[in-house]
């Protein structure tokens, strides 16, 4: 049998956020108090929890790549409890079957009656933060339907359609050191991901704060700040945001420039670039930009906006080919040298 944990988050009854229409200040206090909360808990890591934050505002799912030890679960379970979200775990490993993540039919027989009948188990892709742990270990096969259901929404099994739950949330971890008897995710497959998240080492700080934190009884109680309808509201609240025409063409433009056949295209791009980002990218620069701009607190999204979301939505879209890799030029040094051949829209013309 496959190894599939399952965990729930759970806050206290008290700590429910009371259900209510929100305004907009009201809601970017509580994207304000989400980020100050989850920081309660995780020492250090500020950058990958803002990221974290602004996929799941945005509506999109994300990839979060590190080696083991970096809390990345409980980094997860700290956001969910924080979002009074239900929390599922599931540990990928070579022998998982899709009906592990979606659910499969049982035959069940009434004892009063004997009367037999199917009934569909749902798997823990019923939602709302789902958790792939190292979806880079189980086959394609299995792979397939967890993007599906991120794509689709919905899980189809036994003739039916069953909507996934909302807000709905995929996280899906990639250890970078160890890939013998891994199935890496397709390009393709990883362009369902709004976000690919690098997690790096602590700083010394960090690491001592983090081993006082560790090393002793933890009583750190998390309340729940926002629940599933405010989230859902912030969700909407992000499209609402305004970008303006400058803003829009500049992240076109930081798309089309990734495409090593394109005339605007820089001359790293053309002599270092396999393939380049596809619309969907840009369509991520304008939802991530416009998270970051309701996380700082502001109404509109800016050139800045923009540029702090670069890394994380083009770095595993654009690929490099032999030539990169044998020369040492990765995917990081493509993006600087974007950033320097694409000028940014001037701030009076933007906003």
């Amino acid at each position: 049998m496959p190894l599939e944990t399952t965990d729930r988050a759970q806050p206290a009854a008290s700590s429910r956020p009371t259900a209510q229409a929100p305004g907009r200040e009201e809601l970017l206090a509580a994207a304000a108090r989400l980020r100050a909360e989850v920081a309660r808990r995780i020492v250090g890591q500020e950058q990958v929890v803002e990221e974290v934050l602004m996929a799941m505002l945005a509506g999109g799912h994300a990839l979060l790549v590190g080696v083991p030890g970096l809390a990345k679960t409980l980094m997860i379970r700290s956001i969910a409890e924080a979002m009074h979200l239900d929390f599922r775990r599931i540990q990928f490993t070579p022998d998982l079957v899709p009906s592990d993540i979606t659910g499969t039919e049982i035959l069940e027989e009434d004892s009063a009656t004997g009367h037999r009948a199917f009934r569909f188990v749902r798997g823990p892709v019923f939602s709302n933060i789902v958790l792939a742990d190292e979806i880079n270990r189980t086959p394609p096969r299995t792979q397939a339907a967890l993007l599906e259901a991120m794509q689709e929404r919905h899980v189809t099994a036994a003739g039916q359609t069953m909507i996934l739950p909302k807000p709905f949330f995929v996280l899906a971890t990639q250890n970078p050191i160890e890939q013998e008897g891994t199935y890496p995710l397709p390009e393709a497959q990883q362009d369902r991901f709004l976000f690919d998240i690098r997690i790096d080492y602590p700083s010394e700080d960090e690491e001592v704060g983090i081993l006082d934190a560790t090393t002793r009884v933890d009583r750190t109680q998390l309340t729940a700040v926002v629940n599933a309808e405010e989230t859902l509201a912030l969700q909407e609240l992000v499209r609402e945001l305004p970008a303006s025409e400058p803003v829009l063409r500049y992240a076109a433009r930081l798309a089309r420039a990734t495409r090593p056949a394109r005339p605007e295209a820089p001359d790293i791009v053309k002599q270092y670039v396999r393939w380049g980002a596809g619309p969907r990218a840009g369509q991520a620069l304008i939802l991530g930009g416009k998270a970051h701009a309701l996380l700082q607190g502001r109404h509109a999204v800016a050139p800045e906006d923009i540029l702090r979301v670069i890394q994380p939505v083009l770095r595993h879209r654009v690929l490099v080919n032999f030539a990169a890799e044998a020369e040492g030029v990765t995917t990081e040094h493509v993006i600087n040298a974007l950033l320097e051949h694409v000028a940014p829209p001037s701030s009076k013309l933007s906003l």
